[in-house]
This record gives C-alpha cells, structure tokens and sequence, in this order.
C-alpha cells in the first residue's frame, strides 16, 4: 500500500487559481502506449488533459478503470484483413492504493472495487486511480465486469457504469472528498446519482458532452438501470418516474444535463449543435464551448518545433525526412512495401466509424487511380485506425481498404493504431486527412497533434477546424456540403472536392511550389500552439467549468 495516494495528495503544492480539488471521471484514458486503458479520441483527450494538470500544477485527479484485456489488439487473419485479439494487461508500475470499496450490482450487495493507483512519476501525470472488480472474493461474473473497454453486452456496460460512477465517488470520499466532480461523457454518471443521495449539491457536479448526434448518446431501459444498481438505491416507480421525465428509458446525456451545475461541449460548433439537438431539456441552454486540445510536450517533435521557432525550412525538412524514414520502416514492416520519403504521403488514422467515411478517396475508383498513378505528382497514402470489434459494418471497410491497397505499391493499411502508431503517424505524414460528415465530428483531435508536426490538415469543415483554418494559408478545407441533404448527396459533393483539392491545391503546392508549402507547414504549426493546446484547455476548465 502506498500510504501517500491512500489520501488526496500530489507532489507539488497547487498552483495559484487552481487550488480546488476536481476529481475527473472518464471511462478510459490514453496516458502512454503501454498503459492500453484507451479506444479513441475520447481517451487522448483525457489523456492530455492528465498531464496538461500535472504540469499547470492543479489540484486535479483522473477516476479511470483497469480494463483486464484493453479495448482489444489489432491482429490480422491470414488474409491480412482484421483479427480482433484479446489478450490480458499487466502493469508493473501500478500499485495498490490501499483502497477498496463496495458497490451493490444487480443485488450483489458485496462486489469489491479495488483502486489502483497510477503515481505522477510514471508518466507526467497528476495521481490516477484505476477501478478493477478482478479481485479475490468476487465471484467471476463480478471478476468479468473489468473485462474490456465499451464491452458489447448491454448488461455489462451498465455495470461498468455503476462501477467508474458509485465505486469512483465512493473511492473520492474516501480520498477526502472533492470540491468539484467532472464527469468526461455520461458513463459515469451513476456518481452524480450517488452523491445526490449523499447530500452533496449539484453545485458540485459538472459535465462534459461529446457526441453531436443522438443515436451516439446511451439510452438504456429504466427498469434494467433501477434493479442493477444504477442509482445507488432502489428507486420506487414513482421515483423512476420523476428521473426519467416519465419515460421507460433514461437518456444519460439529458439525466446529467438536469444534475450537473455546468455542461460544456467540445468545440464552438458542437456547443450551437448540442444545444439544438438537447432543446427543451434541462441544462440545454446552458452548453457552453470549451474546445478539446492535446498535451504538446507529449505529441510534438521537438526538432521539428525548433525548427520553426527558427524559421529554419531546411532543418524542418531534414528532420522530417528522418520522422518518414522511421513511419516506412513500420509500413515496409508490416506491409512489404518500399515509401520514398520525397513523395507526399498522406495519412487517414482515427476510429473507424461510418461518418468518417474512411473509403471517401475509393469513391471514384477511377479518378483515383488517375491520382495514385500520376508521376509528375506521385502519392503515397497510409490508413489506419481501429473498428469497434463488434461493429460489422466498419471492420468491412477496413477490410475493403486491405484488399483495395493490397496490390498497389504506395498504398497502405496498418494495424496496431494506438498511441505509439498515431505519434509515428503524425510526425511523418505531409498530410492529415479528415473526411466525416459535416457537424457529426464533435472537435475532433488528430489533425490538431499532425499540424504540431508540420502534418497539414486537409479536411472537412467540422469540429475544431472552423476555429483554427485559414484555407490555403493553414491548411486545406473543402467546401461544406449541406448537411440537411441526403447522406448520397454530401457524399458525392464531399468526393469529387476532395479529388479536386488534391489534383489543383494540394499535390502542385507541394510539388511545383515548395516555398508556398513550407509557409502553410510553419503557419500551421504556429496557428495549432497554444490554442489547442491542452494546457489552454485544462486552464479554460478550472476558470469556467469548475468556479
């Protein structure tokens, strides 16, 4: 046991203006490549703001959970096409908070949540606590809950829910309690729950939104949430009733919009889309923009950032010819093929989810190949990104895109997109591409980690880039499509600019005007920091979420 961490404390004293103490709840974080407790977006963004606290010195503590088999390792069958693998996590550097707590789950009135704790020496990070039902006393189901991340059985996520939110609050109040409870998205949200019952005020509960379309926003049966435990107590009909606005299913976005003091969403655009989408509901009104970011002392290469502070174009270029280099050593690695780093290479990594149309460049097969297949402005494109494992639908594109680059020489797919891939990702592409649907990205992070490394953003106008583009000059962004039309529609106009984009824009800059390209690489580096950056964002937390 370490007896420090079996209380609320950090190794530095808080720093002025954030002396209160905010405990932080997220179903995963993103931290390090070996500490595998993350999916997504979702999970760097958590991730960077851990160590953006550290470093501001704020008086802040993350509430996560020790998922037994991560989200899952991407393998490959022997057709290269994916292979979701499951395998169990080990972590040395974790230790034994001394804590452990109790939660009743489906009238198991005594399933043991222990806490293990993450020490800010390990990573940069302020002091992390992991909540995990793997321990000795509990039965296996129990055991079973702290399985995987985003676990496909309904009955499972709710009991996930239950423990991250009531285990998480118990474990704060055991810590010394906190001044203020933030819940990262909803699937906490049993803690807001329990604290009411506790007495504590919703001037003490906070939360942060992030999915800008309904079907993203968890709804579950009532019933099935009272008998698990979901509320911390056994509710009456009555009482159901009253929380659920008399409906048979509680949406967790409008249940926490009602309780939290505040509610912010993710960037400007998601703040004005969110408060349409939630209107009439309690606490719509109120969604304010508090845009996400990530840590630049973790994603950017420091050469490269030396190089533009100096204005130095050839150190720049020196420097990213070697970041290529080691990215093709990964693709020769995985894919047995030979990139050149004098060629453009662009790079599509992120979730693979069915509004970031993944497959946009194949849309048009034979513009494309016209693309792929042009000497004077040769390409090379790299794709990769991680399906949810049960999710038919995105694992066929994957697939479809294995089998598509398979035979073609500067086209590839990769595996393994954690956060050690992305990094490589970032550093060494000349291009990040970013194709969702327009107003489905709620912010959106990847592209603001590649511009930090002189990777320029050729997007979509969603999520955080109508805060940071200026086209031409930044980055590269297509014209919006009308996202009230059919999907058929926004997908077609989306691809024939992006194909337009690429042939007319993009490939003569980089090529034919290489002065021009070096100006949009270093204004977009010198636009990214610190306006996304987290230490920004974790900063805008404390001075509007938390007071």
């Amino acid at each position: 046991m370490n007896s420090k961490y079996h209380r609320w404390h950090h190794p530095y004293k808080p720093a002025k203006g954030f002396e209160k103490k905010v405990a932080y709840f997220s179903m995963e974080f993103g931290i390090d490549q070996a500490l595998k407790i993350y999916s997504g977006g979702l999970g760097f963004l958590a991730g960077s703001h851990m160590r953006s606290a550290f470093e501001l010195k704020q008086n802040l503590i993350g509430i996560g959970m020790l998922w037994k088999y991560g989200y899952y390792d991407q393998g490959r069958n022997k057709d290269q096409t994916l292979r979701p693998e499951f395998i169990e996590k080990h972590y040395s550097f974790l230790e034994d908070s001394g804590h452990e707590v109790e939660v009743n789950i489906f009238g198991n009135s005594a399933v043991k949540v222990r806490a293990m704790v993450l020490k800010p020496s390990v990573f940069n990070t302020v002091p992390m606590y992991l909540l995990t039902t793997d321990v000795e006393g509990n039965d296996d189901l129990s055991r079973s809950i702290m399985n995987n991340l985003y676990d496909s059985n309904e009955l499972t996520r709710i009991c996930q829910s239950v423990v991250l939110g009531i285990a998480g609050a118990k474990l704060v109040e055991a810590l010394g309690g906190a001044d203020i409870y933030h819940l990262n998205e909803g699937h906490a949200l049993p803690a807001f729950f329990y604290l009411q019952n506790q007495g504590v005020g919703r001037e003490k509960m906070v939360f942060t939104t992030h999915t800008p379309e309904r079907a993203g926003n968890v709804e579950r049966d009532a019933r099935a949430l009272n008998d698990s435990g979901f509320f911390g107590k056994k509710l009456s009909h009555e009482e159901l009733m009253k929380v659920t606005g008399g409906s048979d299913r509680l949406s967790y976005t409008v249940a926490a919009l009602r309780m939290a003091k505040k509610t912010n969403a993710v960037s400007k655009l998601h703040a004005k889309v969110s408060r349409e989408m939630w209107e009439g509901n309690t606490g719509s009104k109120g969604i304010f923009p508090i845009t996400n970011a990530q840590n630049q002392k973790f994603w950017q290469d420091s050469v490269l950032e030396k190089a533009r502070k100096n204005n130095n174009v050839t150190a720049f270029q020196k420097r990213k010819a070697t970041l290529k280099k080691e990215l093709f050593e990964e693709v020769l690695d995985q894919t047995g093929k030979i990139f050149d780093p004098k060629v453009l290479t662009i790079v599509w990594a992120r979730r693979f989810a069915e509004y970031k149309r993944a497959d946009m460049l194949l849309r048009d097969m034979e513009r494309f190949e016209k693309i792929l297949n042009d000497s004077k402005h040769p390409v090379q494109i790299i794709w990769a990104g991680k399906p949810y494992p049960k999710d038919e639908g995105a694992i066929s594109v994957f697939n479809r895109l294995v089998h598509f680059t398979k035979y073609r020489a500067n086209t590839a797919v990769l595996i393994g997109y954690e956060m050690a891939l992305s990094k490589k990702l970032k550093e060494g592409s000349d291009v990040w591409l970013n194709t969702p649907r327009i107003t489905r990205e709620a912010s959106g992070t990847s592209g603001m980690t590649a511009a930090m490394n002189g990777s320029v953003n050729l997007s979509i106008n969603d999520g955080w880039i109508p805060e940071f583009a200026k086209d031409g000059k930044n980055c590269f962004i297509l014209p919006e499509a009308d996202y009230k039309s059919p999907v058929e529609e926004q997908d077609a106009f989306d691809s024939v600019n992006l194909y337009e984009c690429l042939e007319q824009k993009v490939l003569p800059a980089y090529y034919d005007s290489p002065d021009k390209w070096s100006q949009i690489v270093f204004k977009g580096m010198d636009d990214v920091v610190p306006a996304f950056s987290s230490n920004r964002m974790a900063t805008q937390y404390y001075k509007e979420l938390y007071q």
